[in-house]
């Protein structure tokens, strides 16, 4: 049985468009989560994802404790121990002790947590929901500081929306019957693909980063120049078909292609396609979020690793972009494409329009640059400083989003980061090289 709370509707005196936002983000939680079974969002099928009901809860708690606990008073929590319990990584903040002495709960265990159960989960969700109702009614439209802790906030919810899928897309993978999170018929990609192009861009001084308007997370800032040589970048996508050819000519067996992490990768993991695919009887079948399919050749490979697009560029006679080169190309698009609102959740093929395609949604696009800070960045002060700073190390930059990212959620700017061996998020290839 599904258990979810009501529908929330948006407050009668609140700030609208923050009421909008707020009701829309928590109800697309909950209506992600209503294809789940409360034994399904238990699973935990791996110590880098997370079972569904954890995700509702850490959301929850996000708004609880860095928006309620510091600016609504005498708010009074559901249960205490949710501060503890629910708490992902944030090690500033105080929590009281946990049975048996722990001082943090392991991630790799959180599918072992039976209690609390779904249905307390939420009744957390609807308390706290309650209760920004309450501060959305009060001062969020002459209060700036809140505005932006409760804009944060969506933005995280908005993150782990796609985690989410990502995750229960996994698990149901990880099931021997590889069960389908959405009943849809399997249609055959488009015959044709657009060309591959490649588009010359010149270089010089450019400005990257957040340009000030609207949100944007800490690590989009600050706005800073940087220089770039002459670059050209691809067009579109590396689809299914393409990639098929680097795996027949060997490309997972050449050691020359790869790097030593990543060749070291491809031994203890028997890599020799990517995540998801399945040879059965001669034919390639990829899972998806509808359950298995042969595989669609037009549609942009995607679930691969850092280590396998680099690879597949350098068999291609190319590199992957830096990514002050994919903002350059990126800022002044439009953010269309493939997006979680499609519920599809899976990427693409490219249409034939020529110029750029394909630079936002489908599937993330992996870049060559190190997930580190921008030049004269500064963590924000007390434990929110620890929500992207912390990681600026042993990480890949993505650009662009995915078929499992809420279009509101991203820009030119978004920066998001993997280690490189990630490949159950929903990512993929673009080329770039060099030009004179």
């Amino acid at each position: 049985m599904n258990i979810a709370p009501p529908t929330l509707a948006v407050p009668a005196r609140s700030n609208p468009d923050l009421a909008l936002q707020y009701f829309a983000v928590r109800n697309t939680t909950e209506k992600l989560c209503s294809p789940l079974s409360a034994d399904d969002q238990m699973v935990q099928s791996m110590p880098e994802a997370s079972p569904a009901k954890w995700h509702q809860a850490h959301t929850t708690w996000f708004f609880e404790t860095f928006v309620l606990t510091p600016c609504l008073e005498r708010y009074q929590p559901l249960d205490p121990r949710y501060r503890f319990l629910f708490n992902s990584y944030y090690k500033q903040v105080e929590t009281p002790q946990a049975p048996g002495g722990a001082a943090h709960p392991l991630r790799s265990i959180r599918g072992t947590f039976s209690r609390p159960t779904l249905e307390e989960v939420c009744a957390y969700r609807q308390h706290v929901d309650e209760q920004m109702i309450r501060l959305l009614e009060s001062e969020t439209d002459t209060n700036p500081e809140l505005a932006a802790l409760v804009e944060l906030g969506l933005n995280h919810e908005q993150q782990h929306q796609e985690l989410l899928l990502t995750d229960i897309k996994h698990a149901f993978w990880t099931n021997p019957l590889r069960p389908a999170y959405v009943d849809q018929p399997w249609e055959e990609a488009c015959a044709e693909v657009a060309p591959l192009q490649w588009i010359d861009y010149e270089g010089g001084l450019f400005e990257i980063g957040h340009d000030g308007g609207g949100f944007a997370f800490d690590n989009e800032r600050p706005r800073h120049h940087v220089y770039l040589k002459p670059f050209g970048m691809a067009s579109r996508l590396i689809t299914n078909r393409e990639y098929l050819a680097f795996m027949s000519a060997g490309g997972y067996s050449q050691p020359e292609l790869w790097l030593s992490d990543g060749w070291d990768a491809v031994q203890a993991g028997h890599w020799s396609a990517p995540l998801y695919w399945e040879l059965r009887d001669g034919a390639w079948l990829a899972f998806t979020c509808a359950g298995m399919r042969p595989v669609a050749w037009n549609e942009p490979v995607c679930h691969i690793s850092y280590y396998e697009a680099d690879a597949y560029a350098r068999w291609a006679g190319a590199r992957l972009p830096w990514e002050s080169e994919w903002e350059v190309v990126a800022t002044g698009l439009p953010v269309a494409g493939g997006f979680l609102e499609g519920g599809r959740f899976q990427p693409r093929p490219a249409l034939n329009l020529g110029g750029m395609s394909q630079m936002f949604g489908d599937v993330w696009e992996w870049t060559c640059s190190p997930y580190v800070a921008y030049p004269g960045y500064r963590p924000p002060e007390s434990a929110l400083g620890e929500y992207n700073a912390k990681f600026m190390c042993n990480q890949l930059v993505l650009r662009g989003g995915s078929c499992a990212t809420p279009q509101s959620h991203i820009r030119a700017s978004y920066r998001n980061f993997f280690p490189p061996h990630t490949r159950w998020q929903f990512s993929g290839i673009r080329l770039a090289n060099e030009c004179s």
